[in-house]
């Protein structure tokens, strides 16, 4: 299937501009975060729901409890139905070790491999090491290490290194905003390579991923764009807290996004280790600069302008983040850019639904602005339920009429247990056995996402483009 429509640019030149996108299709970008009509909309949405709360507050607290109750219905079902599809032959693409190795290194395409880092000094050799052994030809690599200008101490530990060959430092001169996607604009500008990956400073990355990424791009038709491979930790057991990363990460790269590309559904992107076909990255205006969470909305943007995302069965190994107020602020942005994407695409409403159809509009719903207010209400409901166990009064139950209960208690037990499975089974799989009890303990890490969210939703009305640098270097243990 060919793309349906290119994008406005239809111009696969490298943007010298790294806010181009937002320059040039400012209603595709996160520049602007609300439009005029979405700031009314709200403020007329908020002063009516105020209204009814004020003349009929018993029956609005009703109606929103069902509506909650019916959507977090949908939720357990939808995600269930995500791990049914991930075991699907089509889920993802599986290259054997021996197809990989043997393609001939003379035909091997120019790779590019993007790598944004800022105040990361201690990661710069590691990275490099990690790099230079993958199993690729050094003359037919193209790696670029993103500095930015004023980031002296990493610059430094860079510049005094021998870099192998196909590596090269490009600078990023300060300006607003400071953000990931537009040092990856810049390095999109001066990509040498047919091909292009994002790897994170702490990423080691399996040797013959770019050589499987190749033989995939080969083998898949060419409105396929992006090869997504998965992500996982090589600190899973430091403390409890990188217990539940793992768990969550095992689950949403190697059930939940195989299940969606099983549907051929829009995929959020991760931050790392996606693959393009650089002229079509070009022609989509790269990364959307001022987008906190870049990478699902890129995700969002391909699918609706024809292109498609493949699951590629192969891992990155990322340093899980050990520390909690570190790892606050990096939920916080993901959040963040989670909302962003939400109102960029949900600007012409009826538009995104021809772009994505039914079956594509519902997952946008559910994975990019469903994942949003199911942290922000979850507090409520956990509030209610305690409320009730304790005190059992009539009030509540007033708020729970018949089927409404029913729904009420299926969520807080069978929903509670499907988010439980999940984590689970995706810990068996990966063979992390010693985990299993750690996915019990999940709902109390759903406490911690929930006060991201709030952060999130926070941050967005006062500083949407801030980001907040997650640290790295802190695993007790790292690869080889």
């Amino acid at each position: 299937m060919r793309p349906r429509h290119p994008f406005p640019t239809g111009d696969t030149a490298a943007p010298e501009d790294p806010l181009a996108l937002a320059r040039q299709f400012p209603a595709w970008s996160a520049v602007v975060p609300l439009t005029r009509l979405q700031r009314a909309g709200l403020a007329v949405g908020a002063i009516a729901l105020a209204a009814l709360s004020l003349f009929y507050p018993w029956t609005v607290a009703r109606g929103f409890i069902l509506l909650a109750t019916l959507f977090y219905t949908v939720t357990s079902l939808y995600k269930l139905a995500l791990v049914r599809f991930s075991v699907s032959r089509n889920a993802e693409i599986r290259i054997p070790p021996a197809e990989s190795a043997a393609l001939d290194a003379g035909t091997l395409p120019v790779y590019s491999i993007l790598v944004p880092m800022m105040h990361e000094p201690e990661s710069v050799e590691g990275l490099v090491r990690a790099l230079d052994a993958l199993d690729y030809p050094a003359d037919r690599r193209d790696v670029q290490l993103l500095l930015e200008e004023d980031d002296t101490e990493t610059r430094a530990v860079a510049e005094r290194m021998t870099l192998p060959e196909g590596f090269r430092i490009t600078r990023i001169p300060p300006s607003h905003p400071r953000t990931k996607p537009k040092a990856c604009n810049l390095g999109l500008a001066r990509a040498r390579g047919e091909f292009l990956v994002i790897y994170d400073a702490e990423d080691r990355p399996e040797r013959d991923q770019l050589r499987k990424a190749v033989a995939a791009f080969r083998r898949v038709p060419d409105d396929v764009a992006c090869l997504q491979c998965r992500l996982n930790f090589y600190n899973p057991r430091q403390n409890l807290l990188t217990r539940w990363f793992t768990a969550e990460y095992s689950a949403w790269f190697d059930l939940c996004l195989p299940g969606l590309a099983a549907l051929r559904a829009v995929i959020p992107l991760g931050g790392t280790s996606n693959h393009f076909r650089t002229d079509v990255l070009r022609r989509l205006c790269g990364w959307d600069a001022y987008n906190v969470t870049e990478d699902c909305d890129l995700g969002v943007r391909l699918h609706r302008t024809g292109w498609s995302t493949r699951m590629l069965e192969a891992t990155t190994w990322e340093e899980a983040c050990s520390s909690l107020p570190y790892w606050i602020r990096q939920r916080t942005r993901w959040l963040k850019g989670y909302l962003q994407t939400y109102l960029v695409h949900m600007r012409r409403p009826l538009r995104l639904l021809r772009d994505l159809g039914p079956a594509g509009f519902f997952h946008f719903q559910t994975l990019i602005g469903g994942v949003v207010l199911t942290l922000l209400i979850n507090p409520l409901f956990w509030a209610l339920a305690l409320l009730w166990m304790v005190y059992r009064t009539a009030a509540l139950a007033e708020l729970f009429p018949g089927m409404v209960f029913v729904l009420g208690a299926l969520c807080l037990f069978a929903g509670n247990f499907v988010f439980v499975y999940i984590g689970a089974i995706a810990c068996y799989r990966r063979g992390y056995f010693d985990l299993l009890r750690t996915a019990l303990l999940a709902p109390f890490y759903w406490v911690l996402m929930s006060v991201s969210a709030w952060r999130a939703f926070l941050q967005f009305f006062a500083n949407p483009f801030h980001w907040e640098k997650t640290r790295h270097g802190l695993a007790s243990s790292r690869p080889s």
